[in-house]
Formats: structure tokens, C-alpha cells, sequence
């Protein structure tokens, strides 16, 4: 058997065992999936004609709907991806990544199960979302096939990101209790981008804190896709973002998992 049949086998053993864990443990899974379907519910129903004003054009609850439910599906993988940094932390904590360095198994297949296992997790989540957000009446006007395909190869790129720097974190932390801390800015930064009111309407001070962050052009470019509207300079940074960050977390993580233990 070459090499690379041993690395694959190895790494969807690992990701086995990873779906196993959900399944086992779907507390975690189920509170990080509630959190944007709670807000979805309460920014429709709650805010929603309040909320409306924000985006101008004398906009209405349906037209809210369509401008919120992009952004909301950002922050469920998000959140989502939290579960991943609590999951390696775990395994840190209770020895299991010590004992698997020590076995004949493909190294980086470990961290492959938690990354891959992470995404199908933050896509499933995004299919729950999208699936309650067509129930209260978001639909997808002007989109074409080509830009649903796109828009689900965003998704999928930015929780490949995401996932990466969950793992480093989850890494990188004494517990699972801090590692669900430090992966809390995944979960917070759509709060603060243009997932709920455009920047324009947002206070001067706080513009650039919204304009310059990873999560907004991801969020203006699944947008533009799913309602048929301009893209402009978002769809490159969204990618440039995406890329630029799996980067930083796959060498992070990959430098702590082969860092000998103390």
C-alpha cells in the first residue's frame, strides 16, 4: 500500500472516529446550532421592521429577510467551528493526540479527521439554518446555478478557514473551557460586520472595525451570489481572507502538533 492509500485511510479513520464523537456527544453540536437560529427568529420577528429601516429604500420585513439570512449562515459555521477547538483541546487534555503521535499512523491524519469532520459539521449547520430561513420566507431571486455552486464553494472555503484556526487554538489551549474562550471571536466578528445593517449606517467610529475583517466581504459576496446583486472588489478579498487565514492555521497547527512534548 503506498504512502498516500495510508495517509487517506488513516485520515477518514480519524474522521470516523471524530462523527462518532458528534453522534455520541450532540449536546455541543445542538446549543451551537440553536444560537443562529435563535437570532435568525429574533432579528426577523423581533427587530425585523425595526431592523429594515437600516438597509434604506424603504425596505420591509421580506426584504430584510433576504438581506440578514447571508449572514447569518456566515456566523453558523462561525459557531459551528467552535466545536472544533473544544474538540481538540479534549484531546489534548486527556492524552489522546500524545498517544497517537507514538502510533504508526500518518501524523497529520489526526488533525485531517478534526478539520474535515469540523466542515461537514459547519456545512450540515448551514443546511439546518437555510432550510428554517426558507421556511419564514427568504428565497434566493436572481441567482443562477453557476452562483449557487460559488456560493456553496464560499461556504465551504470559509469553513476550511475557519476550521484551521479553530484547530490551532484548540491547540494551543490548556482546556476545553479555554479553548471555547479563545474561539469565541469566530463567533463574535459576524456580530460586528454587515451581517445585520449595512456599514454605511453603522457610526463613523465604528465603520472600520466592520469593513475591515475577514467575515464582511465573505458576507457581501455570498450576498451578492444568493440575491443576483453586484460583488464588486468583495468576492477576491473573501477568497484572499480565506486562504490567508487556512494558511496561518494549518502551519499553526500542523508546529504544535509536531512540537515535542515537554
Amino acid at each position: 500500500m503506498s504512502a498516500l492509500s495510508l495517509a487517506v485511510r488513516d485520515a477518514n479513520t480519524m474522521l470516523r472516529r471524530n462523527l462518532l464523537h458528534v453522534r455520541r456527544y450532540p449536546s455541543l453540536t445542538l446549543n451551537l446550532l440553536l444560537t443562529p437560529v435563535v437570532l435568525l427568529l429574533l432579528f426577523v420577528y423581533i427587530f425585523g421592521d425595526v431592523m429594515s429601516a437600516g438597509i434604506g429604500g424603504g425596505a420591509d420585513r421580506s426584504a430584510y429577510i433576504a438581506y440578514l439570512v447571508p449572514g447569518i449562515l456566515l456566523l453558523t459555521i462561525g459557531g459551528t467551528v467552535v466545536g472544533a477547538a473544544v474538540s481538540v483541546a479534549m484531546d489534548m487534555t486527556e492524552g489522546i493526540i500524545a498517544r497517537f503521535r507514538t502510533m504508526a499512523i500518518h501524523r497529520g491524519s489526526v488533525l485531517i479527521g478534526h478539520v474535515v469532520g469540523s466542515v461537514l459539521q459547519a456545512l450540515a449547520g448551514v443546511l439546518v439554518v437555510g432550510a428554517v430561513a426558507v421556511a419564514i420566507g427568504f428565497r434566493s431571486t436572481g441567482a443562477t446555478a453557476l452562483e449557487w455552486l460559488a456560493a456553496f464553494g464560499l461556504l465551504t472555503l470559509v469553513a476550511l478557514a475557519l476550521t484551521w484556526i479553530a484547530v490551532g487554538m484548540g491547540m494551543a489551549s490548556p482546556n476545553a473551557e479555554a479553548a471555547s474562550n479563545n474561539a469565541l471571536p469566530l463567533f463574535v466578528l459576524p456580530l460586528l460586520s454587515s451581517a445585520f445593517v449595512p456599514i454605511d449606517a453603522m457610526p463613523g467610529w465604528f465603520r472600520p472595525i466592520a469593513e475591515y475583517q475577514p467575515f464582511t466581504p465573505a458576507i457581501e459576496t455570498l450576498r451578492g451570489l444568493l440575491l443576483g446583486t453586484e460583488i464588486g472588489h468583495n468576492g477576491w478579498l473573501a477568497v484572499a481572507w480565506c486562504l490567508a487565514l487556512a494558511a496561518l492555521g494549518y502551519f499553526w497547527s500542523t508546529s504544535l502538533f509536531n512540537r515535542d512534548p515537554k
